[in-house]
């Protein structure tokens, strides 16, 4: 099967330091890739050069093994890669309907905006991620972490992502708010998605990945199945630097 995604020795230096040195990455559709790492080990600066908010010194990536430049993160968009940030971007005074098409609003043929067929597809894509959620005329800032999560991932959804970069999923948030974006990722795979999770949290990355790979100063010290190693060795390689 080819790669949903690959990342071939991908490099970016600031002021002299390497952030990112050399690093190659793959996504298969359907999968969940967990980067784990300390705090500077480099996994946020590499997504960043998948999502456009920074341009690579040199590497490639493919999509669908086509050789693709991406520049910005409007070049990203024109590839399906949506990025859902740990703060979620969402406007707090605004419903669920409305954050999902907030710039990209549905309009009338009088060129109105077009409320009741935006509300209608959000219940639409809603009920396709997650039938649990009701609360379609409140502003988001009412929501649950979990339940804010879903409209950010919904409006991904709704504009053809096929490759999600996810920030943080689950930081803050409870046992049961972390159950519900389990679920919502995993309905995601079922969609063929392919899905970056960036994470430090072990625990979070075992439950929901299907590999983890772990960075170390801008390198990668490994990729691995989950299935195939423990939480003590994925510990291991983030704080020793080797492969168990």
């Amino acid at each position: 099967m080819t790669p949903l995604v690959e990342m071939r020795d991908i490099a970016l230096s600031f002021g002299g330091v390497k952030a990112i040195d050399h690093v190659s990455l793959d996504l298969y559709p359907g999968e969940v890739v967990g980067l784990l790492g300390h705090n500077g080990a480099g996994k946020s600066t590499l997504v960043k050069c998948l999502s456009g908010a920074y341009r690579m010194d040199s590497g490639q990536i493919l999509i669908d093994g086509q050789p693709v430049t991406i520049t910005n993160p409007r070049d990203a968009r024109a590839q399906n890669i949506e990025t859902i940030y740990q703060t979620l971007a969402l406007a707090d005074n605004l419903d669920a309907a409305s954050n999902l098409f907030l710039g990209r609003e549905l309009v009338t043929a009088a060129g109105f905006v077009d409320d009741d067929r935006m509300e209608a597809e959000t219940r639409r894509i809603m009920a396709r991620l997650n039938p649990n959620f009701h609360k379609f005329n409140v502003p988001v800032s009412a929501l649950s972490g979990g339940q804010r999560q879903s409209v950010a991932i919904a409006r991904a959804v709704y504009f053809n992502a096929r490759i999600l970069i996810m920030d943080e999923p689950t930081a803050a948030l409870g046992p049961h708010e972390t159950r519900m974006v389990g679920e919502l990722i995993a309905e995601l795979k079922r969609q063929n998605l392919g899905i970056f999770l960036i994470s430090h949290d072990i625990h979070d990355v075992m439950d929901l990945c299907d590999r983890v790979s772990v960075m170390k100063n801008g390198k990668l010290v490994g990729t691995e199945r989950v299935t195939d190693v423990t939480e003590d060795d994925i510990l291991g390689m983030i704080i020793l630097g080797k492969k168990p």
